[in-house]
């Protein structure tokens, strides 16, 4: 924003305060120049006025500047920046009864405006112009992209189809030709291939050969073996017609208790080999991450410096982001409210640790893993959390986009997915901030 430069005219009763750049310093804000021009009449009990056409800004009376500034200030707190997280990119919600909110483009967060001073009135009078949000645009861009690759395709599919007509017209004249050189006529051309079928029968009649299929327990058993598997093959119950048949029903209670037996011992395989494909957690590695924590608060009560903590966090043998869950629970165990104010308290310890992408992967992980086991509750403050690491400059802001869409395309309805979800406005804050600038460059 730039600084407000103010000027005063005439003289005398007619004397007044030039605010000359208030067009740009709303534009900032984005606000509207006649919101900022009638706060400063409000609040200085002064006659304002806002001119549209020529974009000039007076208030009646000769103000000094740094009160002008500590007014535009107090404006900021009250009608441009968040309650929650202090961020200036909120946007005028009039709801339909008449109240006046402040949405937050960064952690989602709705303020509540004090409905007690004049200016609000003059808001619900005048209400803002809803501009297109970064959804749409990018919504319109996709669109033209999407009917121009429908353009392409389409006039492939038409050159094919042309191609093809030539090519069966070019086969159909060389046929033609083909058959005005030969000179013979299809029966001829089919006559050969009947003799031949004559031949064949005669030679079988000749032959006297009468086919059979041996219907035997052991050739049908013989035969199963090679058309199924040995899964199915042992499920699969043969019967022979001279066996008594009180004794059958008896064999067959044995086969199906072996067949049984070995679907279930087949089924615990399967079982464990999912669970290793799953990476579920045993209980020595809870025990290890226990023992991990245990050290770290121990470091922590001992006085160690964030980089002396740091050194010892990478010289771990252990998986790594099990190292960094621990040391990142170790610092924030026992919160259950405000994990935003204490992550940007102890920016060092984390600052410390992340030294490339790889360790900024390891920290959001270790976030998502804390909130998630911390409950619903925690769960809603992601986005503040996340919004704190980035303006700290701990976590960078492709490595945010990259953990959130990798880990939302695998999403259902477990913890961790329900993390990222409350994390979804601060990054299609970040996404639509991308955007715009994309857009002015």
């Amino acid at each position: 924003m730039p600084k407000l430069a103010t000027k005063i005219e005439g003289r005398g009763n007619g004397i007044k305060t030039n605010l000359v750049n208030m067009v740009d310093v709303a534009k900032a804000l984005a606000r509207p120049p006649s919101y900022t021009t009638k706060y400063f009449g409000c609040e200085l009990g002064a006659q304002s006025k806002f001119d549209d056409k020529t974009g000039t800004a007076t208030v009646n009376g000769a103000h000094e500047m740094s009160k002008l500034a500590g007014l535009l200030e107090n404006f900021i707190k009250k009608y441009v920046q968040c309650y929650g997280c202090g961020n200036p990119e909120t946007e005028i919600v009039i709801s339909k009864t008449q109240l006046i909110t402040l949405k937050c483009a960064a952690c989602g967060y709705v303020s509540d405006v004090d409905m007690r001073n004049k200016l609000t009135t003059f808001i619900l009078k005048n209400p803002p112009e809803q501009k297109k949000s970064g959804k749409d645009k990018k919504g319109m861009r996709r669109a033209e992209k999407e009917r121009l690759k429908e353009g392409e395709v389409v006039d492939e599919e038409s050159k094919k189809v042309k191609k093809d007509v030539k090519k069966k017209k070019g086969q159909d004249d060389e046929k033609r030709a083909s058959k005005k050189k030969s000179g013979g006529s299809e029966d001829e051309q089919l006559s050969p291939v009947s003799s031949q079928a004559d031949d064949d029968e005669d030679q079988e009649e000749d032959d006297g050969v009468q086919w059979q299929t041996d219907t035997s327990a052991e050739a049908a058993q013989r035969r199963i073996n090679e058309q199924l598997t040995s899964a199915t093959s042992e499920m699969v119950m043969l019967q022979n017609s001279s066996d008594d048949p009180q004794t059958a029903p008896r064999a067959k209670d044995t086969k199906d208790k072996d067949s049984k037996s070995k679907l279930k011992k087949r089924i615990f395989k399967n079982s464990e080999t999912v669970a290793k494909d799953q990476d579920l957690p045993n209980v020595e590695e809870l025990s290890l991450h226990n023992k991990l924590v245990k050290d770290f608060k121990a470091c922590l009560k001992n006085g160690l410096t964030p980089a002396e903590l740091a050194s010892i966090v990478h010289s771990k043998d252990s998986p790594m982001q099990e190292v960094f869950s621990a040391y990142f629970q170790a610092l924030f165990d026992g919160i259950s409210k405000g994990l935003a104010k204490e992550v940007g308290k102890k920016k060092l310890y984390l600052a410390k640790v992340v030294h490339d992408e790889a360790s900024q992967k390891l920290l959001l992980g270790a976030v998502e893993e804390f909130c998630s086991l911390a409950g619903s509750e925690m769960g809603k403050e992601v986005s503040l959390v996340l919004k704190t690491l980035y303006d700290e400059e701990i976590v960078e802001e492709e490595q945010i986009l990259g953990w959130f869409d990798k880990g939302i395309s695998k999403c259902g309805t477990g913890k961790l997915c329900s993390v990222r979800k409350h994390a979804h406005p601060f990054v299609e804050w970040l996404r639509n901030a991308e955007a715009e600038s994309e857009e002015d460059e």
